[in-house]
């Protein structure tokens, strides 16, 4: 068969077909680019840190490059699922379509990762070879006939007639999970949204009548388990209830973030005596949890912390500073890394303590002795607050050090880097969607030169790849989950999800603002605030260059 019949069978075919057939040459692909920048990165058959550093832009472009081939395997699982379910419509269709088509092109083309940096192929240490190889007629086909202005136009007037995307992209959830979503979905629209932005605009806490309704539905409780008084629910659930309470505002879908990490934490590393006494309060939001890591001069490098807890009798006296420390006025009790060994090398000395400690105001923010701290102002994702803490002899009970062991504190919080992370890309997921709903409705209602903005091509095109990459981001953040809770090892999909979730909410926010104009500009119209929302998704729980750097070290130790 000649080059070109191939190619006219090839464009026959469906996009979930096209995805099937050119899988292989990309997965082919992606373990040679691996077995490349090993190359670049080892020393006498080790793995080099130093030469890992030295290579960033291969290594990085390497994970970035493995997330893309697992968002076109995840994208082909998704329509196979909905055609078992005689679920998959034209819209679906044209999301995948597209998604599919476009992240092709970008693997052969150049993929973004951030807006100044484009890694290609070559920079792997790939031959004109490898990439010919895996540029086959299917992989030409699904270029081809995928991110066209032809389908564009299509996709964006089919969910430009029905409500938005409220449903494209869900994983198929149980009559338990959507009853979840849609109680949070009426939740958000009643009580959240129309507010949020009142609250961000003014800096002021989320009200706590709004906490405790959050508490009421079980949102701090969600995945704790029912013997520890929560409602034993999968990540799954989480992740839908952090996307629907992200979509309404990013500072109600992250309070329970931190109930979540001190849930995780105490299931994980705590003794049966602190599981059984501070997991139902977590559960109940009788007690609101802050974690308190990250210091002033370590940011990401916890190797490197400072802040000591010295034993003293029957407490620990802590001393040092943290920083980006969210909501911690009104926190019940902080999770506290801290060095209890100072002659401990690097993560060896590092301990966990469960801090107790009074809730404060605004004008006393901090009423116990040995604790100060002074706000940091931010751009966005307020409504929670962000502080410097100093401790100066803060104490802690003995009994409350995590485990009842030392040197455990860094063992026990990478504990909760998967679900931290799996959380955070539901959250992007959120944050996303709001951003594609303002701009969807604005392009609607905006009439210019006598007709709506979304008639013209370039707000259309903007609003399609938004909806694209919002089908494309939740599959690999609801994988995630599903690993999660089959209790396999998913630290690679959490990362991948959180590194591609926060650009593509970024990428939305950016692109609903430029469709709003001058307005978009305005402090008033909330499209400013979910700009300023979805620029922490890059930088908070491991900001992207450094979870590419973890992406990519794994990839390479095989």
């Amino acid at each position: 068969m000649s080059a070109n019949a191939a190619l006219r069978t090839a464009t026959q075919a469906s996009a979930i077909e096209l995805i099937g057939a050119a899988l292989p040459g990309f997965e082919a692909l992606l373990e040679q680019a691996v077995a490349a920048v090993r190359q670049k990165v080892l020393v006498e058959g080790r793995i080099s840190a130093a030469k890992l550093e030295q290579e960033q832009h291969a290594a990085h472009g390497l994970s970035w490059l493995a997330t893309y081939v697992m968002a076109l395997r995840e994208l082909k699982a998704y329509g196979e699922r909905l055609q078992a379910e005689d679920r998959y419509g034209a819209i679906e269709d044209y999301a995948i379509r597209i998604g599919a088509g476009e992240y092709a092109a970008q693997i052969f083309g150049g993929i973004p990762m951030s807006q100044g940096e484009i890694v290609r192929l070559p920079a792997l240490g790939l031959s004109a070879k490898a990439v010919a190889d895996a540029c086959s007629d299917a992989a030409d086909a699904l270029i081809a006939q995928g991110n066209t202005p032809e389908n564009r136009a299509r996709f964006v007037s089919l969910f430009s007639q029905s409500q938005g995307l409220a449903s494209v992209g869900d994983p198929g959830l149980d009559e338990t999970l959507e009853a979840i979503r849609a109680e949070m979905r009426r939740f958000c629209e009643q009580q959240v949204t129309p507010h949020a932005h009142e609250w961000h605009l003014a800096n002021e806490y989320i009200p706590m009548p709004v906490v405790e309704q959050m508490a009421e539905l079980g949102v701090f409780g969600l995945t704790i388990p029912e013997e520890f008084g929560g409602m034993g629910l999968s990540k799954v659930s989480m992740c839908v209830v952090s996307e629907e309470l992200s979509r309404g505002y990013i500072g109600v879908g992250s309070l329970g973030t931190r109930s979540e990490i001190a849930a995780e934490l105490i299931l994980c590393g705590g003794t049966d005596e602190q599981k059984a006494y501070w997991l139902p309060k977590i559960a109940s939001g009788e007690i609101l949890p802050t974690a308190v890591f990250t210091e002033p001069n370590t940011g990401s490098d916890l190797a490197s912390l400072r802040t000591k807890a010295m034993k003293d009798g029957d407490v620990w006296k802590v001393y040092g500073n943290k920083t980006w420390i969210t909501h911690p006025v009104r926190a019940d009790i902080m999770t506290l890394l801290v060095r209890t060994d100072p002659d401990a090398p690097g993560y060896r000395g590092l301990s966990m303590l469960i801090a107790e400690k009074p809730r404060g105001t605004d004008a006393e923010p901090f009423p116990v002795e040995g604790l100060t701290g002074g706000e940091i102002e931010v751009l966005g994702y307020r409504g929670m607050k962000e502080y410097e803490l100093a401790f100066d002899g803060f104490e802690v009970k003995g009994e409350n050090l995590l485990g009842g062991v030392e040197g455990q504190g860094f063992k026990q919080l990478m504990q909760t880097f998967e679900a931290a992370r799996i959380q955070t890309a539901a959250r992007a997921l959120g944050v996303a969607q709001s951003a594609f709903d303002l701009g969807l409705r604005y392009a609607q209602e905006r009439i210019q030169f006598g007709k709506p903005l979304i008639a013209f091509p370039r707000v259309a095109d903007k609003l399609a790849m938004m909806a694209a990459e919002l089908v494309i981001a939740r599959q690999l953040t609801y994988f995630a989950a599903r690993e999660k809770d089959a209790e396999r090892r998913c630290d690679l999909e959490a990362g991948m999800a959180k590194l591609l979730g926060a650009r593509v909410a970024w990428a939305a926010a950016d692109n609903a603002l430029q469709i709003h104009g001058g307005n978009g500009f305005a402090l008033e119209y909330p499209v400013s605030r979910v700009l300023c929302d979805a620029r922490i998704l890059n930088i908070f729980e491991g900001a992207a260059e450094i979870q590419a750097q973890v992406i990519a070290r794994r990839l390479v130790e095989g």
